[in-house]
């Protein structure tokens, strides 16, 4: 199996395309499954179309379904912070892959996104691995 690590600076953004990155790590390695997996508590991977307005829908989606001025049983960190402990029960932290010939299957407008709604945590790894076969 090759691993391996991106660290991203989510800063204000909310959805982070990462597809470019994983087709790069994708190109040497040939035909099998690639898992992108986010090793945090409070942030997920999506696949979504992107640049039509889907990361401010999800987004806005994700901030009714967990509002971040609920009273949360997790109530450490910033106001909402429990919703974000919530958030990957919903996107999930990996999502797997086909990989056929070094390129990534996906569909004409699927993007693979990092979600992440806390604010108080902007530094992330994505951990990239992928199975040969």
């Amino acid at each position: 199996m090759q691993s391996l690590d991106l660290h991203i600076d989510t800063g204000q953004r909310r959805t982070v395309d990462l597809t470019d990155q994983v087709r790069g790590f994708c190109r040497e390695q040939g035909d099998g499954l690639l898992s992108v997996f986010v090793p945090h508590a409070t942030a997920g991977v999506a696949l979504i179309e992107t640049g039509s307005g889907s990361e401010q829908d999800l987004e806005d989606i994700l901030n009714e379904l967990l509002p971040r001025d609920r009273i949360y049983a997790h109530r450490h960190g910033s106001t909402g912070h429990g919703a974000d402990h919530v958030l990957p029960a919903l996107v999930s932290p990996s999502v797997t892959i086909p990989v056929d010939g070094g390129a990534p299957v996906l569909g004409q407008w699927q993007r693979i996104v990092l979600v992440d709604l806390n604010a108080d945590n902007p530094r992330r790894r994505v951990r990239l691995s992928f199975l040969s076969g």
